[in-house]
């Protein structure tokens, strides 16, 4: 890709709907249907780029996960029954079925192609979000995650010369796939905001994980009490993230906006609402714009099984705030779209692209409350961390 465009570049394919693990399992593939859907109902296809790519090759795949594990997962593919439970597959969580390895890997191709669009320069900011599975190991699937593609794009922009990459997680589960892949690298900041461990899956992202050797320091953890909302969530947000990267100073921010924090979700206990969801998609995008050189920016997906009420919703604004078009909170959802959810879900849609909320937050430095469980976990996330990259508590 040659030339930027000055328009963000929007990946997909039509064929990222095949990633169903079964008819029951919570990552229903109608969740990615219904998002386009919407970005097109709001005419968001004609204000960005939109391109598919080919799936990631093995020595992509490599880049990341070992040979023998790609060559498991093709197995299963082939063969479900075939699947083996030391690589994490044929497992409740990640069931395998035909065609795993295909469409695994063309989501992996479409967040790499992204990463390759912005470390080029070809666009400012690119969004997949179909990616942001963050949970697969080098070796492992895990967490309705086969392949890594947010750890893919990052190890690819490395591969292209990048020094300096830094990762923001905001889903409400850890991304422990992310940080286990930049664990020793200090080229990789990687930063997650998850609900704590004690709570949810997978029990890792404690404060106290920071990276090894000389990637010492470049893993943040903020573990979040169960039940936190708005102004906790943001609070949070605000805290960490802005200063760390002023401090690490980023060439590109890739940012993952699974939208299984809100208070709907059914598998996580976080009560953020999309508005929210919203303020932290432009946060990040402001922060590729103040701290990542040119802008670079590439968000993508990630968890969210509300899947008509919440995630096309989140999603579309974040491809809104990515083509610097974004969506009024107040609009009212476009009736052709509402017909479509029912039409796929039997299921009456949202009306409008807001939770309702305003939200606010107590900055940081306002003040800390060390009775307040909010407050400690980011406290404990400050003490552990920060020093580590020369900044205070």
């Amino acid at each position: 890709m040659t030339g930027k465009s000055g328009r963000a570049l929007l990946m997909w394919d039509e064929a990222v709907t095949e990633y169903r693990f079964s008819a029951s399992h919570p990552m229903d593939p109608v969740r990615l249907a219904l998002t386009m859907g919407l970005v097109r109902a709001y005419g968001l296809d004609g204000a960005v780029d939109v391109r598919a790519a080919p799936p990631a090759g093995d020595s992509t795949l490599g880049l990341v996960h070992r040979h023998d594990y790609v060559d498991a997962v093709r197995a299963a593919s082939a063969d479900p029954r075939s699947a083996d439970p030391a690589y994490g597959l044929g497992t409740v969580d990640d069931p395998a079925f035909a065609g795993m390895h295909e469409v695994s890997a063309l989501i992996a191709g479409l967040s790499v192609a992204a990463a390759e669009a912005v470390w080029e320069g070809a666009s400012d900011h690119a969004v997949n979000f179909t990616g942001g599975l963050h949970h697969a190991m080098p070796g492992e699937a895990s967490g309705f995650c086969v392949y890594n593609d947010a750890a893919l794009a990052i190890a690819r922009m490395l591969e292209l010369g990048a020094e300096r990459v830094a990762y923001v997680d905001t889903d409400v589960h850890h991304g422990d796939g992310v940080q286990a892949a930049f664990w020793e690298d200090p080229r990789v900041l990687t930063i997650s905001l998850h609900e704590h461990p004690r709570t949810l899956f997978p029990q890792t992202g404690w404060p106290e994980e920071t990276g090894f050797g000389t990637g010492e320091g470049s893993a943040v953890n903020v573990a979040l009490p169960a039940g936190t909302g708005d102004a906790g969530w943001l609070r949070a947000f605000h805290a960490v993230v802005p200063e760390l990267l002023a401090e690490f100073r980023p060439q590109v921010l890739v940012s993952q906006h699974g939208a299984d924090t809100h208070f709907e979700d059914p598998l996580a206990h976080l009560a953020v609402s999309l508005d929210a969801q919203r303020a932290a998609q432009s946060a990040c995008h402001d922060l590729a714009h103040e701290y990542a050189e040119g802008g670079r920016w590439l968000a993508l997906g990630g968890g969210g099984y509300a899947v008509v009420d919440v995630v096309p919703r989140s999603w579309t604004h974040l491809v809104g705030i990515a083509a610097h078009r974004p969506v009024d909170p107040e609009s009212v959802l476009p009736s052709s779209w509402r017909d479509e959810v029912y039409a796929r879900t039997r299921q009456l849609g949202p009306g409008r692209m807001t939770d309702g909320r305003t939200p606010t937050w107590q900055p940081w430095e306002s003040g800390y409350d060390p009775a307040n469980r909010l407050d400690q976990a980011i406290r404990a996330t400050r003490t552990a961390a920060f020093p580590l990259r020369g900044l205070l508590p």
